[in-house]
Order: C-alpha cells, then structure tokens, then sequence
C-alpha cells in the first residue's frame, strides 16, 4: 500500500481506502444490494490487514448500519485508522423537528452526536457535510459550527462531500478536505482537484469504480433489485454506462489487471488525490481494490481516455 499526505492536516493515509456505503446493506436503506453482516465486518477487518487506513462512510448509509458495522470492526483498530463520516440527511431520523436535509449548527450537533455513539468512538477524524446546496455552502454559517466542534475535540478535521464543481470550489474556503465524484467515465471535478492541491486540501474520490460498473460485473441489460439504490437509474443510463466501460475494456485489454483495479489506477494518476474509497462487501473485493495501489502506472496514451 502506498500513502499520500490528506491535504496539510498532517497525517498520511492510504491511497486507497474503503467505501463503506455498500456495508449498510439495503434492507436498512438507502443502500447497494444485500449483505451478510459478518462478512462485511471481515471485508473491514480485512482492508486493515492489507494496510488500509481510511474508512469513509455516513449516516444515512443503511440509515445507520454502516456506521455500526464499522464502529463494530474497527474498535480494536481505533488508533491506527482514520474514520470519515458525514451528516445532514436528516430523513433518516423522520423526526419532524429536522425535515429531509439539514445542515444547521444544532441539527449538524445532533447528528454528530448519534453517529459517535454508532461508530463507538469519542472523535470523528474527518467530519463532512453530506452534499449541502451551494447556497449552504456560501453563507458559510455550519461552517462556524464545525469549527467549534473541532475546538471542543469531537471532529479533527473539517470536510465535506459535493456534486458540482461550483460547490467544491466554493467549499475550498471553508475545509480540510474535499469529497468529489472523479472516475475514468467522469472527470468533471478535475479543476476544482487542481485548485485543492494547490490549497493544500485534501481531496477524497468517491464513486471510482462507477457505481460498480467499472467492475466489469454489469451489462446493459442488468437489473437491480428494488431496494438497491441503482434500480432509480434509468435504463438508457445503464445501457450507455455498460457500453462505455466495454470501450474502457477493449482499450486496455493489453493490461493483466483487473477493470477495476485500472479505474482505480487511473484515479490514483492525478497527484491531487489524497485517497480513492471504493465500495466493497468481500474480502475477495477488498483486496482486488487494494491490490490497485501497487499495479504499475498507466502510460501518458492510456491516461488519455475518451480524451481527459
């Protein structure tokens, strides 16, 4: 495993972490497919073995149950990992008083609260904002909040997780760490990455691996099962998404490795990436994903795929 700096917070971390939204097991909620509980905690366990250190995961991932798993696996880890949670989907609660989303300085407080108890712990190492609007981010205001919370020692770092460009950039001001959508299909955060780096923040890639697609396991012709969260995707996403990965396949069919471990190699070729988290279930996953730290890099041709 190779390590990377996470922006200036002076710790380093493992360029590939572990994705734990997968773990929260769909018949919780919001989640990608089933799960056995006891090999999640395996496939946890495993990733530590294999030196991972960064475990990224969130409050409404299972509406809960990740968190719990992982606070479960890593308990006798604690010291040697660092632990990446979110909040503000207050949905998950269907408590009146939050609404859906909710990034106020008391809801963020609460939330906070229920996910240290979750995951067994008295401090979050990185805490993020679960996808505020652009609009949140500007005024700035649960920034405050983090910050505070920073001081009181229950959160070491300031992150936050985002879908546009314009918000990452607009976060930039605020965090230690950034968390963006970055994989060899969609390279749209690739400025606001840039503009991280030369800031010193951190920059976490989710979605790697395609929503599993990059894998290889997944076709246009595919389904999901109703409560795997890839059953809202349309079909004719589906299909173009499977349709380009078999291009993405054809282009590198000279390489030995895996689909997977060369989309995550490819993501792991931008400097600005402090860790890649993708999901996994197994231990059999797990290791194919670590396994893509020590592949050989890929050439200047082959990083140039559909032109990024």
């Amino acid at each position: 495993m190779n390590y990377r700096p996470l922006g200036s917070t002076g710790i380093n971390v493992s360029e590939v972490g572990m994705g734990c939204w997968a773990i929260g097991g769909s018949s919780y909620g919001n989640s990608y497919g089933p799960t056995d509980d006891a090999e999640s905690i395996r496939a946890v366990k495993k990733a530590v073995e294999l030196g991972c250190n960064f475990f990224d995961t969130a409050d409404v991932y299972g509406h809960g149950h990740s968190e719990e798993l992982l606070g479960l696996a890593l308990r006798s880890y604690r010291g040697e990992v660092f632990i990446a949670t979110k909040g503000g989907g207050a949905y998950m609660y269907n408590d009146e008083r939050w609404g859906h989303v909710n990034f106020s300085g008391d809801y963020i407080r609460f939330a906070l609260e229920q996910s240290l108890r979750r995951l067994k712990t008295h401090y979050i190492d990185v805490y993020q904002l679960h996808n505020p609007s652009l609009k949140v981010i500007k005024e700035g205001e649960v920034f405050r909040t983090l910050r505070a919370l920073q001081k009181e020692g229950k959160i070491k770092h300031v992150g936050v997780s985002v879908h546009t460009l314009e918000e990452g950039i607009a976060a930039l001001d605020h965090v230690d760490s950034v968390q963006c959508v970055f994989n060899i299909l969609d390279p749209r955060n690739y400025e606001m990455m840039e503009a991280a780096k030369r800031r010193k923040i951190a920059v976490v890639v989710r979605e790697p691996l395609v929503n599993g697609f990059a894998t290889g396991k997944y076709r246009g012709d595919s389904s999901f099962a109703g409560e795997d969260i890839r059953s809202r995707m349309p079909r004719e996403y589906i299909e173009n998404l499977a349709e380009l990965m078999e291009e993405v396949r054809k282009r590198f069919s000279h390489r030995k490795e895996s689909l997977a471990q060369i989309a995550l190699k490819y993501v792991l070729s931008f400097d600005s990436v402090s860790t890649v988290i993708p999901g996994a279930k197994t231990e059999r996953h797990v290791a194919e994903n670590i396994g893509a730290s020590g592949i050989p890099g890929l050439t200047e041709e082959e990083l140039k795929v559909f032109g990024s």
